[in-house]
Formats: C-alpha cells, structure tokens, sequence
C-alpha cells in the first residue's frame, strides 16, 4: 500500500522547558524537554517541577518493563477445544518463538497470555520491538503465529488479527496488570525546605490531597487501574513533540501517583505509568521538528539502538513527575489554579 503524504500541516504552539535531571539506570543528565500543547499554563507548571526536583537532586528513573502487544482472536470448535488450544499454545512456546523472530530482525516474542470464552480464544502476544513503538511489527509478527496455529490445529478457524484483548487505545484493567509499552516508575525526594520555597505548600498538604482526590476520588469515580491528576496533559504535549501515536494517551494516562512524608519530613513523591507506548524511529519520526528534539533528547544514538526508546519513555516518566507535583501543589492552595489559568490562558475582560 502506498504511504498516504498529509495533505496539510497542523501547528501546535510548543516550548523546551526544564532543564529536567535524571539519575538511575539510564543515566545521569539533563535534558530540555518539548511540549507541544494548545494548554499554555503547562509549560510553566512542567517547568516549575522541574526546577524543584533538580534542587532536590534529581528525578531518579527506572523503566522496569518493554513489550508491545497485540491479541489474536481464533474460533475453536466447542469450550474442550478452545482448552485444548490454550494448552497446546502453552506448550509450542519454542515455535511461537522462532516464527515471531522470522518476521523482524527486533521483533522477538516476551510472552503470551490466553483467555477462553466459551469455544472463544484470545492470545495476547507480547513483543520486544526495539527502538520502535512496534504497533506494526507486532501487529505482522502475531499475524504469522496466527497462521502458524491455524496451520497445526485445523479444528480452529480465523476470528481477528486484533481481538481487544491486547488492548489498543482504550482503557482497560488487563494493560494494568500486564504492561504494554513501556513501563517507567519515576520518583524524587524533596527537602521540606524546597517543597515550602518552591511549591508554597507542605509535604503533608500533598500527601492529603494526592490521597484524597487521586485516590479516594478514582475510586468514587469508578477509575479503572489508575489515580493520578492529569497525566494525560504531560504525555499528549510530549507525544506530538517526538512523533508518537497521541491516541495511545489513552491507555498511557493510566498509572498512579505516590506521596508520602519520608523520616525526615520531605516530600517522597513518584508516578507509576505502565503503559508508556513510544519509539525513537518508525511512523510519524521523519519530520524535521520530531528528528530535531528526539536528537535533542539524546534518543538517535545510533550506538545505543533498542536503548533510544527506553530512554525517550524514562525522559516523559519524569516530565510527568513534574506537572503532577506542580499540579497538585497548587491545588493544596485555594485559588492558585484558578488564577494562574487566569494568568496564562485569558485575555482581560
């Protein structure tokens, strides 16, 4: 199929704010980062927790998960053959594995999660995809498995090479539990003395709140595997500044933020996102701006391929970090929010 050109180009206002500073496993560094977003007061937000947490030392990152996903759905013929399959499946691992590796010199199968409704199946396939997101190598390399099952067990027949139980761009509890995309724990440890200079409020005043409305409101709201503020805000402005796909914000948002006072009465405090889906190469990365800040972010280093996207998804861990500790922050004040949107957003009257 030839390759659809844009007929015209969307502009999104976008600012580099920080400088943010990591530490962990992927490294010690600084780094601006791009927002692009019609959401003016985010930049200063972002850039306010950015400035708080480099005091502090630093935004201490660990990606602690990476595969891509894609569920295959495959009609049995009654619920004792749709058992037999999930157990035959269990046991050809080995050629599951060899058939993924044939369709990508990087895609290389993680794992496999069954489910049987009725005479119903549904694989889920989870893909190491190098530095790219991988929606498409995963989307060929389950096709192939499923060819390869169908061919072996002939009693079964095609349901759909995507059966929602991957789950693609929807809010669900299974992407939760298991991952998809990248999964990236950031945190940071703030003094008191910062958190009451630069946040203008207390430890304790975020613990209550990120427990009151993150958690105890999810919950009233019926949240599904999530409680945060507004995560989504940081990822969709980081998405469309590196050439993501921003409708896997979707299932991006979800994850959880954590405060707590530590013994000597700072301010613990770290997000949890499970299901960051992002590369440094593939769809949407040939545009000059998007080469131009992923090179920026150091995430086109061709030395470190299958390592670029690690870093890329632990640099947009940390930017959430920080609109969620500003964002919260300024929520334990009354009226601060209200009148910063003012501030930012509004022409006078």
């Amino acid at each position: 199929m030839k390759q659809v050109e844009p007929t015209s180009m969307a502009s999104i206002p976008m600012q580099h704010v920080g400088p943010l500073k990591l530490t962990g496993p992927l490294g010690d560094f600084e780094v601006l980062v791009p927002l692009a977003t019609y959401e003016s007061p985010l930049w200063p937000s972002v850039r306010r927790g950015a400035r708080v947490t480099a005091r502090a030392g630093g935004i201490h990152v660990t990606v602690q998960g990476d595969g891509m996903t894609r569920s295959v759905l495959i009609v049995a013929p009654d619920a004792a053959g749709a058992f037999a399959l999930l157990q035959f499946v269990e046991q050809q691992r080995p050629e599951l594995e060899r058939a993924a590796a044939d369709t990508s010199r990087f895609a290389r199968l993680q794992d496999v999660h069954g489910e049987a409704v009725g005479h119903l199946v549904w694989l889920r396939f989870e893909f190491a995809t190098g530095d790219a997101s991988g929606h498409n190598m995963a989307t060929r390399a389950s096709e192939a498995l499923l060819n390869w099952i169908l061919e072996q067990r002939s009693e079964c027949s095609y349901g759909s090479i995507s059966g929602n139980y991957c789950c693609d761009k929807k809010v669900s509890a299974v992407n939760g539990i298991l991952g998809r995309g990248k999964r990236v724990v950031a945190e940071a440890r703030i003094p008191r003395e910062l958190v009451e200079r630069y946040l203008h409020t207390t430890p304790e005043k975020i613990v209550e709140l990120n427990y009151r409305k993150n958690w105890m409101g999810s919950v009233l709201a019926g949240g599904v595997r999530s409680a945060n503020a507004h995560f989504a805000n940081m990822l969709l402005g980081f998405y469309l500044a590196t050439g993501q796909d921003a409708a896997n914000v979707v299932e991006g948002s979800q994850g959880f933020t954590l405060a707590e006072v530590d013994q000597g009465g700072g301010l613990l405090f770290s997000v949890t996102l499970p299901n960051l889906i992002m590369g440094s190469v593939g769809s949407g990365k040939g545009l000059p701006f998007v080469e131009e800040n992923l090179r920026a972010l150091g995430c086109k280093d061709e030395r470190a391929a299958g390592e670029n996207a690690r870093r890329l998804a632990g640099i947009c861990a940390a930017t959430v970090l920080c609109g969620e500790l500003s964002l919260l922050a300024a929520q334990t004040n009354p009226g601060e929010l209200m009148a910063a949107h003012l501030r930012l957003e509004r022409a006078a009257d």
